[in-house]
Parts: C-alpha cells; structure tokens; sequence
C-alpha cells in the first residue's frame, strides 16, 4: 500500500448526461489555474471527473478506482515523482495508467517522471483534442486488462503499445541528443530496471561515454574498442564485445560473471555502496549494420516486489528492436547534418569565389553575413520597441537567413571582372588612355615633321617658332585634360563637355588596316567600317562598333516582377561615350550590368528546389538593394513589402561597404563618417528603426573592433546618431 498519509477529497465525480467514456481522478487544487476549464472539457467529452488534492489519493484510489489518475503537476510538483513511484510499486496500481499535465517550464522533469512510470506527459496549455484521445485509450487499456481472460496478454499488449508510441517518437525526433535521451530512459522504462548508459562508437575506433540515465557527470575516458599493442579487439570489457559483435549480452549475476572484465563496475560499487547484479548490454544499429552505440542497463527490477531479477528475454527482444530503430534515425539525422554541412559549406566556398574574384569586392561576402548575424540577434533580443515582436522561432529560421546573407551577392559571378574592377572612364580589359596616348604622340611627331619641312624650305620666322611651340604646348594640355577626365570624379562640368567634345574634332591620319589581327567577332562588328588608306580618324571617337548590341535573352523575364531601367544596348565602348560619364567611371550600361547582379541573384535562387524551410533564402538574398521609399532595385519593393529579415540586410551591407579598408579604389571611412552616410540614409533609403538598433545594441562597436583598423574608430557612443522616427510608422515583423 502507498506509504503517504492522504485524506478523502470531497470533489463530487460527475460528467455531463450520456455514456460516460471513463472514470478519472484528477489530483490537483483548488488554486491551480486552468483546473475548472480543464475539468469543463473533461466532463463536456462524458468522462467522470474527482478532483482530489494529494491527501486523498490512498483512500479514493481504494474505494472508487478509476480509469485513468490524471496528475495536474503544477498542484504536486515536489511529489510527483514520489507519488509515480510509489504507485508502481504497489500491486494494486502497478498498471494504472498516470498521465501528467505540466507546465512549460517543467519540461526537465519529463524524462524523470516517464522512468518513474508516468504513462502520458502533456505540456500546457493543452491541446484538448490529444489530451482525450490518450484517456479514451488508457481507459480501454484499463478495461481490457481487467478482463480475466486478457490476464496472460497484458505485459505484451502494453510494452508493444509502448514500442510502437517510442518507434513513432523516435522517427519524428530530428534533435540527436533527444533522440539519444529519449532511447536510453524509454529502453529504461521498458527493462523496469534502475539506470543505463549509453556509449557511442567514435572515429578514433573508441566507446565514448555519450549519457547516463542519472544526471551526474561522465567520465571523460575513451574505453578503445581494440588493444593498441595487439591490434586485437577489447573483447574482455562488455560494452566493448557487443559493439564489435554486435550481438546483446545478458548478465544475470555480476559478481558471479567470468567472461568479462566487471572489475571497474564492482570497484564503483564498493566505493558507492550500490550493488549491480544484473546486466544487460545491447548494440545501437540497424538490422544487419555496424553498431554506432551501445546500449547498457543494470539491475531489471521486479514490477510488483521491486526486487532485482535478471533482465526478462522478451524485454531484451524488444529493446533490440528499439536500438534498431534508433540507429536507423540517428542515421537519417545524420544523413540530413551532412547533407546541410555540405551545402553550407558549397554556399561560403561560393561566397569566398566571388570575394576572390576582385579585389574590389574584399571580403565583402564573408563579412556581411557576419554583421547581418549579429544585427539579427540583436532584433531577436529586443524587448521592447518597433522591433519587440521579432523573432527567429527554432534553428531552422536562423539557418535560412544565414545562407540568405552568404548568398546575398551570389548574382556577382555574372559580372564581368573588368566592370566590377573599371577604375577609369576608358578603362575595359585594359586601360584605353593609351590608345589616345599614341595619338597624341602620332599628332607630336606630325608637328615636328612639319616644323622640319618649313625649316627646311626657309628659315622660320619669330612667329612661327612661336606658334609651333604653341601647338605642341597645347597637345600636352589637351591629352593632361582628357587623362584628367578618365580618372573619373564627382561631377562633369558642362565646359569641360564641350572641350572633349570640340577635341574630339580633331583629326589624325592611319595608314594601317585596323582590321587585321582581330577576332571573328570583331570583324562582323567591323563588316560595314570603310577599308579606304590612308584615314582620317577623329581623336576621340565613338564609332558603330564601339556598340554591343543587347541579346534578346537579355530582357528582363517579367515572370520574376523585376522594374529596372534597361539600356539599350549590352555595352557602348565609345571613348566619348566613356569620357563623358557626368559622375564616377560607369557608363549607363555598365551600371545596370552591376545592379544586373541582383538580378540574376534572385533568378538562380529562386529556380532553386529549396526545402520549405528554406523557401525565404532568395528574398533575403534578394532585397539588401531595395529601399524603404520604393526607388531601390531590381523590384522597386516599398517599405510595407520588406520584412525585418531584409532590412537587416541593407544595413549590414551598407556599413560594410563604407568601412571596409580593403578596396583598392577608396579610403576606408571613420566609423563616424559611415554612421553619418547611414544616418542621411535612414528613413528613405534604410530602415531607421534598425539603424537605431544597430547603434543603440552596440552592434556597430563589436563588429568595428573585430573589423576596423584602430585609426579608423573614432567613436564610442553611437546614440549621437540615433534619428528620429514618426511615431506610429509600422515596421513589418513577419520573417
């Protein structure tokens, strides 16, 4: 009988009019929250509900034994566990079946409570539904074994029951150290014995010590699966023998056992006064594989006495079955580990291609998503705010955003490396200014040749040495011009436009075919240029095939929603053209053939089959160019269009391009001249809210003391750049 002194609850049992389904005592109190809903909906489904607090379980139990005894765990936790053990212990509740309703935070106390002998574990706040189906089959449970008849059947009906609820479990499991958890404790409950460990196999040829069912350390020894001096298999020690047999031992007497080295297991009972008598060990794998584990549980107890007897053989039969199918899982988890280690591992080798590719672009792939990570976890950890509600809910969602911020410039393999790197106006595989150069020198050396000849014929006046010295001093001023023009600046000026245009006028003389030499290419784009010799050619050109015509498969695939300015043409490589870029060095087709990268970005993305749990990669990857005032690119997305995921990203970005030292083609900015550029841009161009918590958590600091050179830090306290924000502007949370 139950030692626990308990008293009679006076809680009427009652259900609504009909059959009832079942009899249950809910042990609970009166200041338990939730009770009388859940009791509302016990009695709604036709079940007979007695509310009893802990004192009144002996004598309710003994005089009106119900079905199924329900355990509000809130109202008993400091004597669940006891209660459970107790009730297993007894003869008359051996079999009851106890299910417990917990709260969240007692999720620690299910793998206890389940080896103790709870039944069913539910989690509130409950789903009602599940929470009926269980007690309507622990009721026919009940009921079946009642019948003498069934007497003989009950232990295989109930632990087949078990093994198919652990098997499904199991299957479902996709955490490895919960799966390893719920096999050694479900293993346990099946056996009815004291503990287990488990071992797993490593790739150093070794047991490791993986878990115990008692949460005390492990030891951090290896056991090595063969001698070192033999070569030989360690086949004196038990776990050691079913691993590389892989076949069960049974050991009904440790003490009396001879064919294995049980020193160490008698040793620790001597020094903890605990006595192990039987012995079970069983190999993890799957039906004819090697074993990845060990399974090993002592000291089967007796249901009804509690005595320690040998581990019963048909329990054995079924605990094989179960490591069966554990091995099977742990191979499937594994299988899906590897398999995400190997396309993470594609996408940064991707990432650290393109960084690679230019020197223009840095590390910029690899640090972004660095920053975009620690601006994410800065979001998730807000408490209160515009961004509160944010949230990566599981490790699946932090996955899909990390390979979004790896891939987000993945389209940059497209781009040819001569427009990424273009420093001067003239500039494509090589730098044209030494074409004009020559010309230069051919218009020289034609000046010269002149001055000879009028020297020649008669003595130069003081005016006409005057004048050519003039002449030749303009050449050096006009070619210093136009190399000024190719360096490329912030703006144009409107004369400075009309002087390359009026020097463009100017004329040179070529005697040899510029046709020979050239690629089949070239000469189709040639096919209609005149053959006549010698030729005039102007200084500064922009002749027919200086422009590449833009391929039909070049449009836009309106499939995609992309709205972008398209040139044209693929490519113009007009000097003029070129030399009268109005700001930077980029044409207006070598512009879009940069912003092109987004496009084609989103495109292989999103003909990428990614699972569903990565289905949101390609917009993550896809919208760091887009802009809060809908002027970004390639869609044009407005504010109420970007999750918080997607501003985030435009912010990483940003930072990292302004601070970055490693470009060749600019100085590396202050950290206060970056967050000055990014506080101009907030509010139409990023996110302010973001920004704002990109200063205000620090996040700034942490990444620039990891990533920027010390001269470049000038500031410590990002808030004097915090901007104002309309009260009420929403910010989408969905991610």
């Amino acid at each position: 009988m139950l030692s626990m002194q308990m008293s009679h609850g006076d809680e009427p049992a009652t259900a609504l009019p009909g059959a009832i389904r079942g009899r249950l005592v809910l042990v609970t109190d009166a200041a338990t929250p939730g009770v009388d809903e859940l009791v509302a909906d016990l009695r709604q489904a036709r079940f007979m509900v007695r509310c009893i607090d802990l004192a009144g379980v002996e004598s309710t139990l003994s005089l009106t034994p119900p079905d199924v005894l329900l355990l509000h765990a809130m109202a008993v936790r400091a004597d669940m566990l006891t209660l459970i053990r107790q009730l297993r212990r007894s003869p008359d509740w051996a079999n009851l079946s106890v299910v417990v309703v917990a709260a969240p935070d007692m999720d620690c106390m299910r793998g206890p409570a389940m080896v103790a002998g709870a039944s069913h574990w539910f989690v509130e706040p409950v789903d009602t539904a599940g929470l009926i189906s269980v007690l309507t089959q622990c009721t026919l449970m009940n009921r079946l074994q009642s019948l003498p008849v069934a007497a003989p059947a009950r232990p295989s009906i109930e632990h087949l029951d078990a093994l198919i609820d652990t098997g499904l479990r199991l299957a479902m499991e996709r955490d490895r150290a919960k799966l390893l958890r719920h096999l050694l404790t479900s293993g346990q409950k099946l056996l009815n014995c004291d503990g287990g460990t488990m071992y797993m196999v490593t790739d150093n040829d070794s047991l490791r010590f993986e878990m115990r069912t008692l949460d005390d350390a492990l030891p951090s020894l290896e056991i090595p699966l063969r001698n070192p001096a033999t070569g030989q298999p360690n086949e004196s020690y038990v776990s050691v023998f079913t691993a590389v047999r892989n076949r069960s031992i049974v050991i009904d007497n440790v003490y009396a056992e001879t064919r294995f080295d049980l020193s160490g297991t008698r040793a620790f009972d001597a020094k903890s006064g605990y006595r192990t008598v039987s012995m079970l060990a069983v190999p993890i794998s799957p039906r004819g594989g090697q074993a990845v584990g060990v399974l090993q549980f002592f000291n089967a107890l007796d249901r009804h006495t509690g005595e320690v007897v040998p581990f019963d053989a048909r329990m054995v039969q079924l605990v094989e079955a179960l490591a069966a199918q554990a091995a099977v899982a742990l191979d499937n988890i594994a299988l899906v580990q590897s398999q995400k280690e190997l396309m993470e591992s594609l996408i940064r080798l991707l990432a650290t291609a393109i960084d690679a590719k230019s020197p223009y672009t840095g590390r910029h792939c690899e640090r972004v998503p660095e920053l975009a990570m620690m601006l994410a976890q800065a979001a998730c950890d807000a408490q209160d705010g515009p961004l509160a509600d944010f949230r990566f809910a599981n490790e699946a969602e932090w996955q899909e955003f990390r390979i979004g911020a790896w891939l987000h410039d993945c389209g940059k393999v497209t781009t040819p490396e001569y427009v990424i790197d273009k420093a001067t106006k003239l500039e494509t595989i090589y730098n044209r200014i030494h074409e004009v150069r020559m010309r230069f020198e051919v218009l020289w050396r034609d000046l010269e040749i002149e001055e000879l000849r009028a020297r020649v014929a008669h003595a130069l006046t003081p005016e006409q040495v005057a004048s050519f010295a003039t002449r030749r001093q303009a050449l050096q001023d006009d070619f210093a011009f136009i190399a000024q023009c190719n360096v490329g600046g912030e703006t144009m000026q409107s004369k400075d436009l009309e002087r390359l245009h009026r020097l463009s006028q100017s004329t040179w003389v070529r005697h040899f075919d510029d046709r020979l030499g050239l690629s089949a290419a070239e000469l189709a784009r040639r096919r209609d240029d005149p053959v006549t010799l010698p030729a005039v050619e102007h200084l500064l050109a922009d002749k027919p095939h200086d422009v590449i015509a833009r391929p039909a498969e070049e449009a836009l695939d309106p499939a995609f929603g992309f709205r972008m300015t398209v040139p044209q043409h693929l490519y113009n490589y007009g000097e003029l053209h070129n030399l009268c870029v109005p700001r930077g060095t980029l044409t207006a087709e070598e512009r879009y053939k940069i912003n092109e990268h987004m496009v084609h970005t989103i495109m292989m993305l999103e003909r990428m089959p990614f699972p569903k749990e990565l289905r949101r990669v390609p917009e993550y990857a896809g919208t760091h160019h887009e802009r809060m005032d809908g002027k970004g690119y390639p869609r044009g997305l407005h504010a109420s269009e970007l999750t918080v995921p997607s501003r985030i990203m435009a912010v990483a970005d940003v930072f990292e391009a302004l601070t970055a030292s490693d470009r060749p083609y600019k100085k590396a900015k202050t950290l206060s001249e970056a967050l000055t550029v990014l506080q101009g841009m907030a509010g139409d161009h990023i996110d302010p809210h973001v920004f704002n918590l990109f200063l205000s958590s620090g996040v700034f600091m942490a990444f620039a003391h990891k990533h920027l050179s010390p001269d470049q830090i000038d500031v410590m306290d990002g808030r004097a750049f915090m901007v104002q924000v309309t009260e009420g502007e929403p910010v989408h949370a969905t991610h």
